[in-house]
């Protein structure tokens, strides 16, 4: 026995020297430790335009900028025209009605409506110049907008209500020569202030993100992994990666933050478990709307009140407008905890002309498309912004008003406030009808919630959820959610349980103690 035991000793140390000599000593970074070192580098600017003799003169047009760039850029404004960017649209599907071009184009929104027959405004927010209602500046090469994407001066500025081209006080030889890989505020100019002003739409976007803290992003923190846009929304051939739910409906070609951090990025196993049916930001973005107030529900039938003959405006302690006459009421928040869904990736539209089948209830202009069931769904955290918007109440469309106009008496609901002559006008415009009637009907719309990622120590815990009062999923009523939910039976069935086995329990004790007594 004693030989056994030291042959047995001696070939377990043997073992462990050898694992010890042959076994890989490479030190394998973690995943977040390849992550912080990959962006910790910043792309330098291998190029400077300034000393480019092409652009050593003056520019009268933006389009003379364009051309320049095509000389030596040559077909990169075809991949330009290629993009949703630069159309407004592109080819989607949609349950029920097969495949369909969407976009600004023919997306309705619960904010400014639509673009159409307010081009030379909404433009304003577009990748191109002198943009036109008829479409013939989409077919133009010149028109492409090079800089509002490449300019690293910090001067380009588009001009208010000039269908896209730049404000002429803009130095285009300055901004021309200054061009470069693009950055959040190339991105931020237009993207943090849709809806008509800053984080009106998004709720998970807005100006702080030009410079942010810790605070507000933990991935484009200044002074930590300072991400850009383009870290995520991975570009090739200017076609940008990345889904905005309010105009797209397949779950194709979006960001994920599986793409750096993978399905388990934990150390725990539980929490890698919980990946399978809850998406990332459900749990590392407890709330939104952290930097400045968002739109969180916007009243049309209020627009169009007057003082003294003229259209006016007020705001609240913050200076967020909670009416204007041009646009109604509006309700903001701060802080907000988001509404939660389950999103496998598609989603619905409404899109102009579509007849609203029921009238009484809200219409929701994007539902995104998920279930428990759905073996491809997750719970995503999402913004519901609600508004009250006009309809016809005989054909049971959406009205698309034609709001903006240069001049009074051109029948733009923001120059004439005549919702009649409006509706009449912007129906036209698009080839629909218009009964000589309007409504207001109740509408919402989901936005999926995925900036302004917190730190680790301030995402959700267990008791967030899990939990009989206040959990964060309350809503979600498809599925058992351990600590949240209960079944009376089941209940029932536990306590009997119980009883039985404290009975089974003394019964048992109850019998060794007679029988012994009875054997002596």
């Amino acid at each position: 026995m004693r030989k056994f035991i030291i042959v047995l000793s001696v070939t377990f140390v043997i073992i462990l020297v050898a694992f010890s000599i042959f076994s890989d000593k490479t030190y394998r970074p973690t995943n977040a430790v390849v992550l912080k070192a990959k962006y910790s580098e910043k792309p330098a600017k291998v190029v400077d335009h300034s000393k480019f003799a092409v652009l050593q003169k003056d520019f009268q047009r933006p389009q003379d900028v364009t051309a320049t760039c095509i000389s030596c850029h040559n077909k990169r404004h075809i991949e330009v025209m290629q993009s949703s960017h630069w159309n407004w649209e592109r080819p989607d599907y949609i349950e029920g009605k097969g495949i369909v071009y969407l976009g600004k184009k023919n997306i309705i929104n619960n904010y400014c409506i639509g673009t159409q027959s307010n081009t030379k405004s909404c433009a304003k927010c577009h990748i191109g110049f002198d943009m036109k209602e008829n479409g013939v500046s989409y077919t133009d090469s010149t028109n492409v907008d090079c800089l509002v994407c490449h300019d690293q001066s910090n001067s380009y500025l588009k001009g208010a209500n000039l269908s896209g081209t730049p404000d002429p006080g803009v130095d285009l030889r300055k901004v021309a020569q200054s061009v470069g890989r693009p950055t959040r505020d190339n991105c931020g100019v237009c993207h943090f202030y849709g809806g008509g002003g800053n984080n009106i739409k998004h709720g998970d976007l807005d100006n702080t993100m030009f410079h942010p803290g810790r605070e507000i992003d933990i991935h484009m923190d200044e002074a930590g992994p300072n991400l850009v846009c383009i870290d995520c929304h991975k570009t090739e051939n200017h076609q940008i990666q990345g889904k905005v739910y309010s105009i797209a409906t397949l779950n194709t070609e979006r960001s994920n933050c599986e793409d750096c951090h993978t399905e388990t990025p934990h150390k725990a196993l539980i929490l890698n478990e919980h990946t399978l049916k809850v998406a990332c930001q459900t749990c590392h973005i407890p709330i939104y709307s952290k930097g400045t107030p968002t739109n969180l529900d916007w009243d049309w039938s209020t627009a169009g009140r007057l003082k003294d003959g003229e259209p006016y405006e007020e705001v609240d302690s913050l200076g967020n407008h909670v009416y204007k006459s041009i646009k109604g009421s509006f309700t903001f928040g701060k802080n907000i905890e988001p509404n939660y869904v389950w999103f496998n990736g598609t989603a619905g539209h409404y899109v102009r002309g579509d007849k609203i089948e029921d009238t009484t209830k809200a219409v929701v202009l994007n539902p995104l498309y998920g279930s428990y069931s759905d073996k491809n769904s997750k719970i995503i955290p999402v913004k519901i912004h609600t508004a009250t918007q006009i309809f016809d109440p005989v054909t049971r469309m959406i009205i698309l008003p034609n709001l903006y106009a240069d001049n009074v008496g051109e029948g733009a609901f923001w120059k004439d406030f005549d919702w009649n002559i409006a509706s009449e006008k912007g129906m036209k415009a698009v080839g629909l009808p218009y009964s000589g009637k309007y409504s207001f009907i109740k509408t919402e719309m989901y936005w999926p919630i995925n900036h302004q990622v917190a730190p680790k120590e301030e995402s959700l815990t267990c008791t967030n959820c899990h939990q009989r009062e206040n959990s964060r999923l309350a809503g979600l009523n498809d599925f058992y959610l351990p600590g949240r939910d209960y079944s009376s039976i089941i209940d029932l069935l536990g306590f009997l349980l119980i009883i039985a086995s404290f009975a089974g329990v003394l019964s048992h004790g109850f019998l060794r103690v007679y029988f012994a007594n009875k054997q002596k």
